[in-house]
């Protein structure tokens, strides 16, 4: 296995970053782009053994780093945001090939979020403090305190994006941090490395394992030298990582799976709606906060699809890398054909696709349609189970009641997505809402000074802001008596 593989013409190390050293395993993975289908990279396949390697070199780092003063801390990790910043071309390229997003959306948006997730929470850091409160005469202070080796464990639809949203707070907190990107797209992981090493983060305090999840991840989650676990992905593997880290009563984060309703009333500016619907394909649809089931109200409900139809109708679909394409390919074989299972199943039960409905077949290779079903029966699965790729449903609903009963109607709470143009049904709709965020008339505004987190199946625990602080560190309060000299 070479130690370095060219995409898109820029050299990207495949193999493991360990204690601030590149290090090879016996066995490799092929990383194969959704694109074209080749092979891109051979990449070191770690386990166990390449797993406790990367926790003992973390551990060996974390003191250091724990005792590293705040303002210090903060200024690597500004350091690390302006790497990111300078490499975003790179970057964006590296991850299109990768997993097959825009390439546009990449260097336009996702890089350089990536370079804010490290400069917002070195920021945060600087100004992190808790108000101090007196108990019948005694003072309190709270603080957060390192609480040791962080593993984050990341998903392939935004690899660098969600990798750095756990990373950079762990690293803020004081932490040392074992990352496992998806072995579907880990590439940009590695150069994560390299720009973290080059912003001065001492040797072991930022690790990269590469691997497949049921190895080097299984073992990582389960690792009694981990003292938190934030994984990303979906909920039957949020259960195995959850087992795992309970055998050493490991706090984990968990941000699983969505299945999010679309609700729009008939009050709502139906341009905005239609727009915004559209917008549900993004990725190919491979987001997870994705409005998946548009529920639209009576009167709007037959013009709201033929203005849908029409805007599907043109969008582009083709090589992620070109400007005007508009959705990319699937990240897998794997992957498509279990999009394409879920089509088929809905088919069997009796929903219409009013919209696609299979395989790109003139394009071939892993593109699949943008698809709405309509009909599909109350309860089948296509209702209720994540997709994951650009597949939407649409229902019909007359009034608030109906529509708040057809959201809630599934497993899943991680978004959901309102449109109305009266503020007061907008505040007693959102409030009736299982999610862990309700965007009003919006989609996507993500401020990290917000909680961020799923209800029921989606998830377990809050990030962003503060609440990242909770999770990543030991919250203490020392309280004191009044001092008598």
């Amino acid at each position: 296995m070479g130690a370095n593989a060219i995409v898109e013409g820029v050299e990207v190390s495949t193999l493991h970053w360990i204690g601030g050293q590149r290090v090879a395993s016996d066995e490799s993975f092929a990383d194969v782009s959704p694109i074209h289908g080749t092979t891109i990279a051979e990449v070191a396949r770690g386990g166990a053994r390449e797993a406790d390697l990367a926790v003992r070199a973390a551990r060996e780092a974390f003191p250091g780093w724990a005792s590293t003063p705040p303002a210090e801390r903060a200024r690597i990790l500004h350091a690390v945001g302006e790497g990111i910043e300078r490499r975003v071309p790179e970057l964006a390229a590296v991850e299109t090939a990768d997993n097959g997003s825009l390439l546009r959306s990449m260097r336009n948006s996702v890089m350089p979020r990536v370079a804010h997730n490290f400069h917002f929470f070195a920021d945060k850091l600087a100004r992190l403090a808790h108000e101090g409160f007196e108990t019948r005469g005694h003072t309190n202070r709270v603080s957060w305190d390192p609480a040791g080796v962080a593993a984050v464990v990341t998903p392939w639809n935004a690899p660098l994006m969600l990798a750095t949203w756990r990373v950079a707070p762990a690293l803020a907190a004081g932490n040392a941090v074992v990352l496992k990107p998806p072995e579907w797209a880990p590439l940009t992981a590695s150069m994560l490395a390299d720009a973290a090493h080059e912003a001065g983060l001492p040797d072991g305090v930022l690790n990269v394992l590469q691997g497949v999840g049921e190895e080097a991840g299984a073992a990582l989650v389960s690792h009694p030298g981990v003292a938190r676990v934030a994984f990303t992905g979906s909920v039957a593997t949020g259960r195995l990582v959850a087992a795992g880290a309970a055998a050493n009563l490991t706090p984990v984060s968990l941000e699983l799976g969505g299945k999010s309703p679309f609700v729009a009333f008939a009050d709502a500016d139906l341009d905005a709606v239609v727009r915004q619907a559209v917008n549900q394909y993004d990725n190919a649809g491979q987001v997870c906060l994705a409005g998946t089931r548009l529920l639209v109200e009576d009167p709007i409900h037959d013009e709201f699809l033929e203005r849908l139809t029409r805007a599907v109708a043109g969008l582009r679909q083709g090589d992620p890398r070109e400007e005007a394409t508009d959705l990319g390919p699937l990240v897998a074989r794997e992957h498509f054909d279990r999009v394409d299972g879920f089509v088929k199943r809905a088919r069997a039960d009796g929903a219409r696709a009013a919209i696609g409905g299979g395989p790109n077949d003139e394009l071939g290779g892993l593109y699949y349609r943008p698809t709405l079903f309509v009909d599909a029966p109350e309860g089948s699965e296509i209702l209720t189970q994540e997709v994951f790729g650009p597949v939407l449903t649409l229902q019909r609903f007359s009034g608030e009641d109906e529509a708040v009963a057809l959201a809630n109607a599934t497993d899943y709470g991680l978004a959901a997505i309102l449109y109305t143009g009266d503020p007061g049904r907008a505040e007693r709709v959102s409030s009736r809402l299982v999610a862990g965020t309700v965007w009003v008339n919006c989609f996507f505004v993500r401020d990290l000074r917000a909680p961020f987190g799923g209800s029921r199946n989606s998830g377990i625990g809050r990030e962003g802001g503060v609440w990242s602080f909770d999770f990543y560190a030991d919250v203490k309060n020392v309280c004191t008596a009044p001092w008598t000299r």
